[in-house]
């Protein structure tokens, strides 16, 4: 047993990270809510995309730059105990443990068995759902710690797989458009006037918001990156501009596959019209296949980070039993006591999500949607981060060490009023 992680992934895994982590179930349903909240204008549409991914690329950025100077054991923590101080970093790293990674990957765990519930024409919140949800769970963390190499290869895999449908789409669905036509009336034509654009746009913004959560996930490979102060801003930087430009040109290519009004009338299922439309009725179905192996590819990003939380905190030897958690296994090189424990939360939230979302609410006040509140704190314990950065971090320039941070604390608390608006102040 060793307590040190070696560097074994490259710069495209870890762009696959982000790029794979972010790109879920979301994208391939987010265009009609987009649509509805904008009365169906095209260009507000498009606009709210380039909005969140405009402040999704200044956060990464941000990060890319203590990426770039910071190297030790988990990204996030690494930057919070560098510029604001260990206590600070202890309750981050807590937070990342016990919190955000766990809630998300259980979530993520039951979308992924819930598109495939779909496939197979079973019920969605039973117990079928529920038990491929833990299966998966439970699979996905055993290859993590057993076969860390393979979870690599299936992060990259999961990540070319999921761009085919959203490429095949932004190419043909954008060539069909403007062949018969489609694309320009689509521009040109607003379904519900009743909505003004400003508020279409802002509530559009919110939309995208959550769609492009995801991305941090890559800063805790930090450590088993090979030359990790050079790749990993590389990784955040192109990750994220390869997700804002696949969103917006798959929203276009849309818009050349079937009306607007028709899109926002079908609900979830205006994805699955708009595939049968440009290319056949059974790419329409092929669709969820593509979106069960778009939800695994962020289940197994998300677990990357899940299955190292542990052990960011007790590489520092604090938290419960650092000696035990901050082991690395010699034959697999990865922290198995910690990948376990990350197993062990993310079940107990599987099933406060089941207890609070899909069946009658178990926990009274507190059944709250665990997929949301943790990435409203999550953007809120970013701002000591970046406020701290502004002040100690003065060799780095104006643009680095000045207009980014600020530009990145807008962002953060843009994201926390947007949840905020979005969701309601109670969960």
């Amino acid at each position: 047993m060793s307590t040190q992680l070696n560097k074994k992934y490259g710069l495209f895994t870890a762009i696959c990270t982000v790029v794979g982590t972010v790109i879920g179930s979301g994208v391939f349903f987010k265009a009609e809510a987009i649509l509805k909240k904008t009365g169906g204008e095209l260009p507000v549409g498009i606009l709210a995309w380039i909005i969140g991914g405009i402040i999704m690329v200044i956060c990464a950025y941000a990060f890319s730059v203590l990426a770039a100077k910071h190297e030790k054991v988990s990204g996030v923590v690494d930057y919070a105990e560098a510029l604001v101080g260990k206590k600070y970093a202890y309750f981050m790293g807590w937070f990342l443990a016990i919190f955000y990674y766990p809630t998300l990957t259980s979530v993520l765990a039951w979308l992924s068995a819930r598109y495939l519930c779909v496939l197979l024409g079973w019920g969605e919140t039973g117990g079928e759902c529920m038990t491929i949800a833990a299966l998966l769970l439970v699979g996905v963390f055993v290859m993590n710690a057993l076969a860390p190499k393979i979870a690599g290869k299936f992060q990259v895999s999961a990540t070319i797989i999921k761009l085919i449908p959203l490429l095949l789409m932004a190419v043909v669905g954008t060539i069909t458009g403007l062949t018969n036509g489609l694309l320009i009336e689509n521009f040109t034509t607003v379904v519900n006037e009743d909505i003004s654009t400003s508020s279409g746009l802002f509530k559009a913004v919110v939309a995208t918001a959550f769609a492009y959560e995801g991305w941090i996930c890559a800063t805790s490979i930090n450590a088993e990156l090979k030359d990790a102060k050079k790749n990993l801003p590389k990784a955040l930087v192109m990750g994220t501009l390869i997700i804002v430009a696949v969103y917006i040109t798959y929203y276009i290519g849309l818009a050349g596959g079937i009306e607007n009004s028709v899109i926002m009338q079908g609900g979830e299922a205006g994805a699955r019209i708009a595939f049968s439309a440009v290319f056949s009725k059974f790419a329409g179905t092929l669709l969820f296949l593509f979106v069960v192996i778009s939800c695994l590819g962020t289940l197994n990003g998300l677990t990357l980070g899940c299955s190292r939380a542990f052990h960011a905190i007790a590489a520092r030897d604090l938290g419960p039993k650092p000696e035990i958690l901050k082991q690395v296994d010699t034959a697999t090189n990865m922290p198995g006591n910690s990948s376990m424990a990350g197993l062990l939360v993310s079940s107990l939230w599987l099933l406060f999500f089941y207890g609070s979302q899909l069946d009658k609410p178990w926990f009274g006040p507190f059944s709250f949607d665990s997929s949301e509140l943790p990435i409203i704190t999550t953007y809120a314990m970013y701002l000591p981060i970046f406020v701290s950065m502004m002040f100690k971090e003065k060799n780095l320039g104006v643009l680095k060490g000045k207009i980014a941070p600020i530009l990145a604390i807008i962002g953060s608390i843009f994201m926390v009023i947007a949840a905020v608006f979005a969701h309601g102040v109670y969960p």
